[in-house]
């Protein structure tokens, strides 16, 4: 499975750790005078930050703009967005929040040159025009730790309904400036949204190291940032919202949302080199039709696609590397260097779903998703992710995959 040769594409300047939220102004500063401010509807726009940050950028006479994000972000939200700063001579889009926050600026740092609609650009289901840019220089800086859009050169649009889609407008021209990592803007994040995006941090760094198209690069920050997910994930999900904590149990927690910020920056890198697999690949029709968050759709089917796949290499590709592979990660995820690889595979598939119940993932059918809708699924099952999947998988199998997600 990996490749001994392999190219990589470019990815953020990166400025990761502890305050570095401060270094923000300065970026800014390199690119012009004016710059717009895409937010979340409260987290960091209502915390103590914010008005640090603007206080800093008016002592430095920038002139700012400001607009927010609630939920998925669609092609409408861009073109109206768009338009609206289009005549303000923008010179930099600063994203901060969550991935929708992030897509929406790499999208809206696409098109203020031009003024196009993004459904000129959107893969699938757009006019199929080749992206020419120029991009606004585009800052991200996330405050959850999860999507790694911050490494990405895709922005990930929805229409969400029976009818709906959930496509990319992708160009290396979105590739953000600068990353700006900062574990302390994490502090905020509720228990739901640690294990939603926990958990596709945790997929993207499988698939990315299971991927058809992995090589050595991406293995060896994949297997480190899937340490950090071991590590990491539960004893933060399981400590937040405490009242009290003493010294050293909140140190013990700021290093885990350390390490989850780092594990989604690496999974926003390693999936931008060598792509993903058949979770993402359902994960794509499941958030067009239906309301479901992203990372509980990854987080729910994890251990069952795992399972398939897994199931799927053992009686058709028996020498698939593939099956190595799961085998690494299921030893490293349960600290069990000595299990064979068939007790490797059945140990990691029972630690993917005591996972997800422990976290509270609900079942996709918690979301409307019945029965019914599995044949339309599983046809919209994206191609771009199935591509890069150890194994192809039948058709009963992706019908497999939908039905244990409804019962999960």
């Amino acid at each position: 499975m990996i490749n001994p040769s392999f190219s990589l594409s470019h990815f953020p300047r990166i400025e990761f750790g502890s305050g570095r939220i401060k270094l923000l102004p300065e970026k800014i500063a390199l690119y012009g005078q004016t710059v717009l401010l895409i937010t979340g509807r409260q987290s960091f726009y209502l915390s103590a930050q914010w008005d640090e940050l603007i206080s800093k950028l008016e002592s430095l006479q920038i002139k700012w703009f400001h607009t927010t994000i609630s939920g998925e972000p669609s092609p409408q939200f861009i073109d109206q967005s768009v338009q609206q700063f289009i005549a303000d001579k923008i010179q930099c889009v600063v994203a901060i929040g969550g991935g929708s926050a992030l897509d929406s600026g790499k999208a809206i740092s696409g098109l203020l040159h031009s003024g196009d609609s993004v459904m000129e650009y959107l893969e699938g289901v757009g006019a199929g025009k080749k992206y020419i840019g120029p991009a606004i220089p585009f800052i991200a800086i996330p405050t959850t730790a999860g999507t790694g859009s911050e490494a990405t050169k895709n922005s990930v649009l929805s229409n969400i309904g029976t009818e709906g889609y959930k496509k990319s407008f992708r160009d290396e021209q979105l590739i953000p400036q600068y990353a700006i990592i900062d574990p302390d803007l994490l502090a905020s994040c509720p228990k739901a949204l640690i294990a939603a995006n926990g958990m596709d941090a945790l997929t993207q760094l499988m698939e990315s190291y299971l991927s058809t198209r992995a090589n050595s690069f991406t293995d060896a920050l994949a297997l480190n940032g899937i340490e950090r997910v071991r590590d990491s994930l539960l004893l933060w999900y399981h400590s937040s919202n405490k009242l009290s904590q003493t010294d050293s149990c909140s140190n013990e927690i700021n290093q885990a949302r350390a390490n989850m910020a780092y594990a989604a920056l690496i999974s926003g890198i390693t999936l931008a080199q060598v792509g993903l697999g058949s979770v993402h690949g359902l994960a794509s029709p499941l958030g067009a039709f239906f309301p479901i968050p992203h990372g509980t759709a990854c987080g729910t089917v994890l251990a069952d696609a795992t399972r398939i796949n897994i199931k799927a290499m053992s009686e058709r590709e028996p020498k698939n590397s593939g099956l190595r592979r799961y085998a690494q990660i299921g030893r490293l995820l349960t600290r069990k260097n000595e299990l064979t690889d068939t007790q490797a595979h059945k140990e990691l598939v029972k630690l993917l779903s005591d996972w997800s119940q422990q976290m509270a993932l609900e079942p996709l059918s918690a979301y409307g998703v019945s029965e019914e809708d599995i044949p339309r699924l599983v046809v919209n099952i994206s191609p771009s992710s199935m591509q890069t999947n150890p194994i192809i998988l039948t058709q009963e199998e992706k019908e497999e995959l939908v039905r244990s997600g409804i019962k999960a």
